[in-house]
């Protein structure tokens, strides 16, 4: 039987480095709501070429283990981003 779960993560003030999600399944997306105030922060994707805007209140449905992105500094606030993933134990 299928054994996925999910989980949530709370990110706090962090630059997050190119990467992709060696635990997350391909078919299976993740949730990344930025929030905080004054910040101007940019979600890059790598393999698309791409930069988003990726101000408080932004919300971004992801394919983690598809795509490599990254989370660079911001020039100034407080950023805080909360992350729901799903995984497949298998």
């Amino acid at each position: 039987w299928p054994s996925i779960f999910s989980g949530l993560e709370i990110i706090a003030n962090h630059v997050t480095f190119s990467h992709r999600d060696a635990g997350g399944s391909p078919s299976l997306f993740d949730l990344l709501v930025s929030l905080g105030r004054n910040h101007h922060a940019t979600l890059a994707l790598a393999d698309l070429h791409a930069e988003l805007d990726y101000s408080p209140g932004a919300m971004v449905y992801i394919a983690g283990r598809v795509l490599e992105y990254s989370v660079g500094p911001w020039l100034n606030g407080e950023q805080v981003v909360i992350v729901h993933f799903m995984k497949d134990a298998a």
